[in-house]
């Protein structure tokens, strides 16, 4: 299955949570796989749905994993919703955000800073000091016609204890309240996989995108015509990879496995 394609592949673009870890808890050894992906000349973007970590932080947490990255080798979905607001509203202005450090600051350097009154967007992504207030103030603002901008759509997060609410269950929170469906700017979006390939320098034939989510990392590829690998380290059971339509051109077990069959 592998045999056919995986010579052509130059670059790889990586989810993380399910992918590299699954909360603080490392998926195998990531420095000696990293390594190994360096000496078969594979070059690597990681692309992930979780804004709650700056472009810089992600660095710092790859690095503690003995995994050495430049900035530029991130795309998170807060890119992504800075891309879709500079369209929408060029000159900057106040937006409503629920999320974390890492959408809170990629919106304010390029312009968008804090509002609960005058938002031009209700801005929604994982947040882990979610609270009602914060529900409450969205919701007001989403029914005065404010748009709602979704980070993702992933229903749930991993970690070593299990599956806990992702952004999704927040943005299903929010659709509930205010009858109003969210603009989801990341994956399956293909956005982010766009600003990758734009920075790998590659077309989209020539990149394999690695994921743990078929309905996001996997059908956002597809759409743009990347390679797929889905790994099952992350929310996806085996039964549910045989049953998934259409079929990733990879199934295995995680991205230790993946680097055997990219140096087969």
């Amino acid at each position: 299955m592998a045999d056919n394609f995986l010579t052509s592949i130059d670059g790889l673009i990586l989810d993380m949570d399910g992918v590299l870890w699954r909360g603080s808890e490392a998926i195998g050894d990531l420095e000696s796989i990293f390594t190994r992906i360096k000496e078969l000349g594979r070059k690597v973007v990681f692309a992930t749905n979780n804004a709650t970590r700056t472009v810089g932080q992600y660095v710092d947490l790859l690095k503690s994993y003995g995994v050495q990255a430049e900035p530029w080798q991130i795309v998170n979905s807060a890119t992504a919703v800075v891309v879709y607001l500079r369209k929408q509203f060029p000159n900057g202005g106040p937006v409503y955000i629920i999320g974390e450090q890492g959408l809170t600051q990629a919106c304010s350097e390029n312009g968008y800073y804090p509002s609960d009154t005058q938002a031009l967007a209700v801005i929604v992504g994982f947040d882990r000091s979610l609270t009602y207030e914060k529900l409450s103030v969205a919701t007001l603002l989403l029914r005065r016609g404010v748009p709602f901008i979704g980070t993702n759509p992933d229903r749930t997060f991993p970690t070593p204890q299990g599956l806990i609410p992702g952004a999704g269950a927040i943005l299903a929170a929010l659709t509930a309240a205010s009858d109003v469906s969210p603009i989801i700017v990341g994956k399956p979006e293909p956005t982010m996989y766009r600003i990758a390939l734009e920075r790998l320098h590659l077309p989209a034939n020539r990149a394999l995108v690695v994921g743990d989510r078929p309905e996001t990392d996997i059908v956002g590829a597809q759409v743009l015509g990347c390679r797929t690998a889905l790994v099952l380290s992350g929310v996806t059971n085996k039964e549910q990879a045989a049953a998934w339509r259409p079929v990733p051109d990879i199934i295995t077990d995680d991205l230790a496995c993946l680097v055997n069959l990219l140096s087969a």
